[in-house]
């Protein structure tokens, strides 16, 4: 075998990404688990509950048509789209087009990424958050575009400064937000997605919003959409997706909504790449967004509980954390003991000593550095299991 053939077979396209951190942390994971070590895995946003009922059943039914096991169309069927237009004028009061204005992902970090393909050309610059979830700057890197950073850190709030001018060929192509956030875990208001249309239209910006967490609001608190904006059809787009709402992070049902411009593009480029995802998994998607609110508050409910016991806890063993008011996870600042250790190092501290597996922030951008991200995703006797272990080590 020629080993030089294979010895830079990556394309640039990729060799030069980043190592993605979290992988390293799932190694270590898997060997401590292989070791028979009872790790509490708190580390990714990977809901551990079922998909409600009602979907599930809707799936089993839709399989046993044998016209379901045929190819599906990769902008989706219309039925689903249909369903989250109706659902986004119910929950948002949003007015979309199924048509144009509407097309299904097979999950939205499916449709980030080929949204990047699709819109953005070699050296064009992307303003991406900082921290923010990875895809967000990972299909840019991709893309060939190059990275403007928006450093999200405590003296702003983890909220994003609107530069006032750009300098040259600094010029960006698109701006790219996502309330309630990942990792931070921070809230979004009207006010300040206005600030974003109207920053939008003046220096001729496309705006991709990532809302997937809109559904997990705590203590009441209700998330706004993007697309509720005077104005903000006109410049972007918003991706929403079932995963974290109707606990169906495998069944990768995601959308994007808004423009018919960036929509279309988007819908060109998938048209090559893919026939859409299952049929009856669509069907399924149908089914969810036109359940009865109970189920998302049954949701919402649970991690509420989860985040009260995790913070109380974290708190009353001297790590000091806030209480997040959306997401399924918590931003928390490494305690002052532990912060020269890094937030990489200070995770496989935690997942060694502790037992307890988390995401360094580090993984999210560099101004994530000095955090981690702690999903809750165990249910209350773990969580409260995890306290303990970790108080050991405080």
């Amino acid at each position: 075998m020629n080993k030089e053939l294979f010895k830079n077979i990556e394309s640039e396209r990729i060799r030069y990404l980043p190592t993605y951190i979290f992988q390293e942390i799932n190694d270590r994971k898997t060997i401590l688990i292989k070791e028979g070590k009872d790790i509490i895995d708190l580390s990714m946003g990977n809901p551990d509950m079922p998909a409600p009922k009602p979907v599930i059943e809707k799936l089993i039914e839709a399989t046993s048509d044998k016209e379901a096991h045929r190819y599906s169309v990769s902008k989706g069927i219309m039925a689903l789209r249909k369903g989250v237009c109706e659902w986004y004028e119910k929950r948002f009061g949003v007015v979309l087009d199924a048509q144009e204005e509407s097309i299904v992902c097979i999950g939205s970090k499916e449709g980030v990424n080929h949204l990047a393909l699709a819109i953005f050309n070699h050296n064009d610059t992307v303003m991406v958050p900082n921290p923010t979830y990875p895809s967000h700057f990972y299909s840019v890197a991709i893309a060939g575009a190059k990275i403007y950073d928006m450093p999200l850190t405590k003296e702003n709030n983890f909220t994003p400064t609107l530069p006032e001018n750009f300098l040259g060929s600094e010029k960006p192509k698109a701006i790219v937000i996502g309330f309630p956030s990942n990792p931070t875990t921070q809230i979004a208001d009207i006010g300040f997605f206005e600030r974003v249309v109207k920053f939008a239209k003046k220096n001729n910006i496309i705006v991709i919003h990532d809302n997937a967490y809109a559904e997990l609001g705590f203590d009441g608190y209700k998330a706004p959409s993007f697309l509720q904006t005077e104005g903000a059809k006109e410049v972007g787009i918003e991706f929403y997706s079932l995963s974290k709402t109707y606990n169906m992070a495998g069944w990768r049902v995601g959308f994007a909504v808004g423009n018919k411009y960036i929509i279309k593009a988007l819908a060109r480029l998938k048209s090559y790449y893919d026939y859409g995802m299952f049929a009856p998994i669509q069907e399924a998607g149908v089914a969810a967004l036109s359940l009865d609110q109970k189920y998302i508050d049954e949701t919402v409910g649970t991690y509420q509980r989860r985040r009260d016991i995790l913070v109380e806890g974290l708190n009353k063993i001297g790590w000091k954390v806030q209480k997040p008011k959306a997401t399924m996870y918590l931003w928390a600042e490494i305690p002052d003991k532990f912060k020269e250790m890094g937030s990489k190092e200070f995770s496989l501290y935690l997942m060694d000593k502790a037992g307890v597996a988390v995401s360094p922030g580090i993984g999210f951008g560099k101004y994530g550095e000095g955090y981690l991200r702690i999903a809750l995703v165990a249910n209350e006797e773990r969580i409260r299991q995890s306290i303990c272990s970790i108080e050991k080590i405080m």
